[in-house]
């Protein structure tokens, strides 16, 4: 007998009420139907009965059921017949505005890869702002001209957390010269942990950089100021705990750092399209590590290409969900290439094994390397020396190249006119993308890495040790490029293969009893390949078996190179190619 709110009081006396007794609101008669829903625009909601009658196909279930079946239609109904709501008011008039608010000693997470899906307008903003004692977190420091490279040029900067450092002079420069503070992480422990922070998730644990200056304690974050280099401040030890390793089946143990969420004050990411509720569109590989940033921040600004009226995106195709998404700002198209590379022009390589002495020799590691890969493989090349190894695997075989930024099914080098600055790999050279492939973001592709999925990983490095060690990110006061995704990829489990010249610029040996750089991880390695011989790590890191040795080389020249011991197999052969 209860009255529905809203009906007036001359009203109620002429509604019809339903077969439980409720007043219903409407004002006609129903025609009467075997369906409650007919008839609807001109007569009042179905009883509660009948509608879940009609709904189910049959009676007797439970009334608490038939209730929230009649409250949701009666809802719907509603949000049917509702005026759509003003539109968002998340795009602001440009990016000076966007930053306004930005404070000295903000806390900034920053979107991009290299110079690929890099919030530019709103970094120039900053800039402009002349906002300093920043701290920012982002996976790397662009180059000295461009991304974050203004903030280091106008020494906004105070701290910085980040993965790879490697491409910026001024940044380096003033690291080295003790002006900033630097806290170095592994990439993809990076992404999650600003992941985490934007789940809600205090803190995780992951195997990469277990038993390195990451985990024990001991990473230079600040040199001295008067020039001496010498650490005047350095990482603190993390906690960690033995678990079960995932999928091992046999007991197998393992030690796993705990990290810590990492959030911001604000969020700067880059996305392709964005509508105005702030509902956001990638475009390939720029969408690297954007989504999980566009989570961590209290305020998260986008920068986009084009902005579009809310209902013109698809929402299956909606990439990160305008809740995360506070500010809106349509920025010009920076298209920046840091390194263009083409398939039709040698100009854009460096690499020239015809003509250089030095690349022929690389080409014969890079070729060895190939015949490791087995078809249907999927491999990850790190930067450098590896990434040539795509242009040599053996006819017959079929892999899929997996790059850290996002991708799988990397292709060959573009030709000119099709290069794409939305399109490149880890190396950051532009490539092409092979039928089949995919696009994701770095969290979800370091997901990957560390849950065992791609097969081979193949790594340049300065040291690696007798049983396995490696060290490929660090010279203490002297070179500072950062571990980027190495330290995940090779704790991943996957079969690592080490690419690299056997003796440094000076002819000092590289493969020794124990690696004197910092470690990029313990007992990791599977296999060596130098120009001059292929060694094989013997399991639980026993020691160096040689398996093969070069064109022009013997046991005693490999010796003669070689601080470490080693084997000789008795198999042994010469180098295949």
């Amino acid at each position: 007998g209860r009255t529905i709110r809203g009906t007036k009081k001359k009203e109620r006396k002429q509604t019809p009420q339903g077969r439980d007794g409720r007043t219903i609101r409407g004002k006609k008669e129903r025609k009467k139907t075997d369906n409650p829903r007919e008839g609807r625009e001109d007569g009042p909601l179905p009883s509660c009965r009948e509608e879940f009658f009609w709904l189910s196909g049959h009676e007797g279930s439970h009334p608490t059921m038939r209730c929230r079946l009649l409250r949701s239609s009666c809802l719907l109904q509603r949000l049917h017949t509702r005026p759509q709501r003003p539109l968002s008011s998340k795009v602001v008039g440009s990016a000076s505005e966007a930053v306004a608010d930005v404070p000295a000693g903000a806390t900034l997470l920053v979107g991009g890869f290299g110079l690929s899906g890099v919030p530019e307008n709103l970094i120039t903003a900053l800039r402009d702002r002349a906002c300093g004692g920043l701290t920012v977190v982002s996976s790397n420091v662009g180059t000295s001209e461009r991304g974050l490279g203004l903030l280091f040029q106008t020494r906004q900067i105070a701290k910085v957390v980040s993965a790879y450092v490697g491409e910026n002079d001024a940044f380096e420069q003033q690291f080295l010269n003790g002006e900033i503070e630097v806290e170095l992480v592994p990439m993809g422990t990076l992404a999650e942990r600003m992941r985490a922070a934007g789940a809600g998730i205090p803190a995780f644990f992951t195997k990469t950089g277990a038993g390195t200056w990451h985990h024990l304690g001991g990473m230079p974050q600040r040199y001295a100021p008067d020039g001496s280099r010498a650490v005047v401040q350095a990482s603190e030890p993390k906690p960690s705990r033995a678990f079960a390793v995932p999928g091992g089946g046999g007991g197998e143990t393992a030690e796993y750092v705990m990290e810590e969420a990492l959030g911001g004050d604000f969020a700067l990411v880059k996305a392709w399209k964005a509508d105005t509720e702030g509902n956001l569109v990638y475009r390939k590989t720029a969408r690297n590590h954007n989504p999980a940033i566009a989570t961590a921040g209290r305020v998260t600004i986008a920068e986009v290409e084009e902005v579009v009226a809310a209902g013109e995106l698809d929402p299956d195709e909606v990439h990160t969900p305008g809740i995360y998404v506070d500010r809106v700002v349509q920025g010009e198209r920076m298209g920046v290439i840091e390194r263009l590379t083409l398939a039709d022009d040698p100009s854009t390589s460096t690499f020239s094994p015809r003509t250089k002495p030095a690349d022929a020799l690389r080409e014969r590691i890079v070729k060895r390397a190939a015949l490791e890969l087995r078809d249907g493989d999927y491999v990850n090349l790190g930067i450098g020396m590896p990434t040539l190894i795509s242009d040599y695997v053996p006819g017959g075989v079929s892999v899929t190249l997996q790059a850290e930024n996002g991708m799988l099914g990397a292709g060959p080098f573009p030709l000119r006119g099709a290069e794409d600055c939305d399109l490149i790999n880890a190396g950051k050279q532009t490539v092409t993308a092979l039928p089949g492939a995919s696009f994701f973001s770095a969290d979800t592709s370091f997901a990957m890495i560390r849950g065992g999925h791609c097969d081979v990983t193949v790594l340049g490095t300065m040291e690696v040790a007798a049983n396995g060690d490696m060290a490929n990110y660090l010279i203490p006061g002297k070179l500072v490029k950062g571990m980027g995704g190495a330290m995940d990829l090779v704790s991943s489990g996957s079969k690592v293969i080490v690419t690299m010249e056997h003796t440094d610029r000076k002819g000092n040996p590289k493969v020794l009893p124990r690696c004197t750089l910092p470690l990029t991880g313990q007992r990791v390695v599977s296999l060596i390949i130098t120009e001059k011989a292929v060694f094989e790590v013997k399991p639980d890191g026993a020691g160096l078996l040689l398996a093969e040795v070069g064109e022009g080389e013997t046991v005693e020249s490999v010796r003669a190179a070689t601080a470490a011991d080693f084997d000789v197999s008795d198999a042994l052969r010469p180098m295949r190619q």
